[in-house]
């Protein structure tokens, strides 16, 4: 509960304990033969609840550190199962796998060349992908927008900003001179179409959750990471991560006015260090993550069999 009050603490303790009994009463009922939780606090009084029941608890850190949640989980869950090996310091060895981030399965039907047609892309230039869709990542959407045609002599740019702010950012769109907004692809959302941009992008530009450790190692997409400034650390930690390992660029969030655009420049103008960078995330990825997870999870269901047959003949 980081950042809280003795009040506002002890009101959440109230709400968990209420959560627990609650969950209590469900898990005697529905008798699961297995719990996933994946943290924050509405998991704890599930995983807790599952514990008092002896029913087995596996739970998975997304991140490289682990959150209070988490780690209180952790004690109770027979399973932890992480991201990247780093995490393995913060629990019982015994009981961590390491499992990589889970990436849907849609993501991967795209080849670069296929990927660029679907987004109406030249072949040759290369091109950046601007990720804003959130609340927090407005201050990309606002940095872009300051520097845009510079961006967009340098690149093709696909941008998607989010609900939010896009009436701006087509608004900006639309004040092209045509020659450049040919080069500007934005628009809210992508759906269907996201791995195609994931896939086609020679260069991200994106905040650092937890997904950023599964998409981007996948894709080999090197990435100037942006950690959203108020999430506590955990998105310093994801992109001290990946930067480390040399498959990103950190820019922070109070410095994007006066570097997204010589950092962008730097690494699109350096066609053999952005290789570099791609081969490096590339190296850090596991793309069989969500079968571990899933193998992980009916082990353990399979384990929690016996006692509920044990249970119900009492």
């Amino acid at each position: 509960m980081h950042g809280l009050g003795a009040g506002p603490a002890v009101k959440n303790l109230t709400k968990v304990a209420r959560g627990v009994s609650a969950a209590y009463r469900l898990g005697r009922r529905e008798r699961p033969d297995a719990v996933f939780a994946t943290g924050g606090y509405a998991s704890v009084p599930a995983a807790a609840a599952a514990w008092l029941l002896r029913v087995p608890v596996m739970v998975y850190l997304p991140d490289i550190e682990p959150g209070l949640a988490v780690r209180f989980i952790a004690r109770l869950a027979r399973k932890v199962a992480v991201t990247t090996s780093d995490s393995t310091a913060y629990f019982a060895n015994k009981r961590t796998v390491v499992t990589g981030y889970p990436v849907r399965s849609e993501l991967t039907r795209w080849e670069p060349d296929q990927a660029r047609a679907a987004l109406g892309l030249a072949a040759g230039p290369p091109a950046l992908l601007v990720l804003g869709g959130s609340k927090g990542a407005r201050s990309i959407n606002r940095a872009l927008g300051e520097v845009l045609e510079e961006v967009l002599s340098l690149t093709q740019v696909v941008h998607v900003s989010g609900e939010q702010d896009w009436p701006q950012v087509a608004e900006r769109r639309n004040a092209l001179p045509e020659g450049l907004r040919s080069r500007y692809h934005a628009s809210a959302y992508l759906h269907e179409e996201m791995g195609a941009a994931l896939a086609g992008a020679d260069l991200a530009v994106c905040r650092a959750g937890a997904s950023v450790l599964g998409e981007l190692p996948l894709f080999g997409l090197p990435a100037i990471l942006v950690p959203y400034p108020y999430a506590w650390r955990y998105q310093k930690v994801n992109a001290d991560w990946l930067a480390s390992r040399g498959a990103a660029v950190v820019v922070q969030d109070e410095d994007m006015g006066e570097q997204l655009l010589p950092t962008i420049r730097a690494l699109i103008e350096d066609r053999s260090g952005l290789e570099r960078m791609a081969e490096r995330a590339l190296a850090l990825a596991r793309p069989e993550a969500a079968k571990r997870l899933a193998k992980l999870l009916l082990s353990l269901a399979a384990e929690g069999q016996a006692p509920q047959q044990v249970r119900s003949e009492l």
